[in-house]
């Protein structure tokens, strides 16, 4: 599994953000922080902001700022405002080989594993939030283990 750059630099785009919260950062002082050019960062920002975790506001005193606070949004919220995904049914109609259906199209053990991989993998970023993100590695670590149910 990857991460697509839009994922990567979205999350820190939106965590640079949150840094601000309930302030808000313009498209070039998120650009600045994160290194990325002006044109991408307003093409992340957009994203995030029609996928609800943003809003925006024209003007010299505009910017964007957080939908909600920082414990209300997840990893997860992130990662589908961003992209597709991690699996979805229509992945098996990608992969039929020369065939215009696969050829395990019933009773599919691999089907199996990356839906549960994905749920597994839902699950658990929808219980970390950009609040714990914020707070350093440590307590990121601290937060995983326990959303999986690990001990830390």
């Amino acid at each position: 599994m990857r991460l697509t750059s839009t994922e990567e630099y979205g999350l820190r785009c939106l965590l640079t953000v949150a840094r601000a919260y309930p302030a808000s950062l313009s498209i070039g002082q998120v650009a600045e922080a994160e290194g990325l050019s002006h044109d991408y960062a307003a093409k992340l920002l957009r994203v995030l902001r029609q996928g609800g975790l943003l809003l925006a506001k024209r003007g010299s005193q505009g910017g964007f700022r957080l939908s909600r606070p920082v414990d209300e949004v997840t990893v997860w919220d992130a990662l589908k405002s961003l992209d597709s995904p991690i699996y979805d049914a229509a992945f098996c109609e990608g992969h039929t080989g020369q065939r215009d259906t696969c050829v395990h199209s019933s009773g599919c053990t691999v089907r199996s594993l990356w839906t549960w991989v994905g749920g597994a993998l839902e699950g658990v970023l929808a219980r970390v939030t950009l609040k714990d993100l914020l707070h350093g590695e440590v307590h990121t670590t601290q937060a995983l283990m326990s959303a999986a149910g690990a001990a830390p």
